[in-house]
């Protein structure tokens, strides 16, 4: 079998439960996933993953005429093509994916027409199914595979990940992980906000640590750290380190990012925040405490986002 998910953070932790699904019915299957190479990590993460096909577009489309890239493409096309796959499931709907998943050989299962992303994309397919619109994406990445393959859906969500090893180093006792930064500038929580909250963690006994991924977060992480004390930027982390970092946290409050996600398959308390995305279609869930506040256009208030906290840690404030 092949799976086909290629990005972002988020939805690659949302196909894990789609792995685990796979494996759980058919506990003799051969299991690969094309994933992009970032985030190779994520998939590792899951043992019952066989193989890890690496896909490089984003690196690609930087310089799309380079002649080490066309040869690292032309050797993933082969390598898609040297194994005849009973099923090839491509759960993102999108033109991108449904090319990749095309070069490998075998039956072709993804999302129809109404379903898929990119309408385009269901053309590649040779079956196609359509899922109602207010399905939750890690539903509909689940409900996908067990219609392609004909088996029973339950409720249980199963992430598959391994026990990652906390790291406690940063930060000297119980901390929270704050997920300030996103793709996208619709989604962020004003920094006023944010500066009140993280007052009220640390008066409430934890330290707040703030990862980043680019200058800009880098910054907006130093602002937010002024506070001092046991509120600090972390250091340019990798994915395994992050990972990590989250695993030992005591909650983690973010954004709607894909960390926030890794953070509710790592099991932890989460709090989402959400500011112009749908928490219906991409909210928070794992089998830790997870609650959300915000909608689309409606980004909750520090109130708000304390009552989240304490409906996940009631000891906490």
């Amino acid at each position: 079998m092949l799976l086909v998910k290629t990005s972002s953070l988020g939805d690659v932790v949302h196909n894990l439960p789609v792995a685990s699904d796979l494996r759980h019915n058919f506990p003799n299957a051969e299991i690969h996933w094309l994933v992009e190479e970032q985030y190779i990590p994520i998939v590792e993460m899951h043992p019952g993953v066989d193989r890890v096909i690496p896909v490089a577009l984003r690196r690609w489309r930087k310089a799309p005429l380079s002649i080490q890239n066309w040869r690292e493409f032309l050797a993933l096309r082969h390598t898609l093509r040297e194994v005849r796959y009973n099923a090839i499931l491509d759960t993102q709907g999108l033109l991108k994916s449904a090319m990749f998943a095309r070069f490998a050989k075998g039956p072709m299962h993804g999302f129809g027409r109404k379903t898929a992303r990119e309408p385009m994309a269901s053309r590649f397919y040779d079956a196609r199914y359509e899922f109602a619109p207010e399905m939750h994406m890690l539903t509909r990445n689940r409900a996908l595979a067990a219609r392609a393959f004909s088996y029973p859906l339950d409720d249980f969500i199963d992430y598959g990940i391994a026990p990652v090893v906390p790291n406690p180093q940063l930060v000297n006792g119980p901390y929270c992980v704050v997920l300030h930064s996103t793709a996208q500038a619709a989604k962020l929580w004003p920094e006023e906000r944010w500066l009140d909250l993280i007052d009220r963690l640390t008066t409430a006994g934890l330290g707040c640590v703030l990862p980043w991924g680019n200058e800009a977060e880098l910054r907006r992480s130093d602002r937010l750290a002024v506070r001092g004390g046991r509120t600090l930027t972390a250091p340019k982390l990798s994915l395994d380190q992050l990972s990590a970092l989250i695993a030992g946290a005591e909650l983690v409050v973010g954004v709607d990012t894909g960390l926030m996600h890794l953070a509710a398959a790592l099991s932890r308390p989460v709090v989402g925040i959400f500011c112009n995305s749908d928490p219906d279609d991409t909210g928070p869930r794992g089998p830790g405490p997870t609650t959300y506040r915000g909608n689309v256009g409606q980004p909750p208030g520090v109130e708000d986002v304390v009552g989240a906290i304490r409906e996940v840690k009631p000891d906490l404030m």
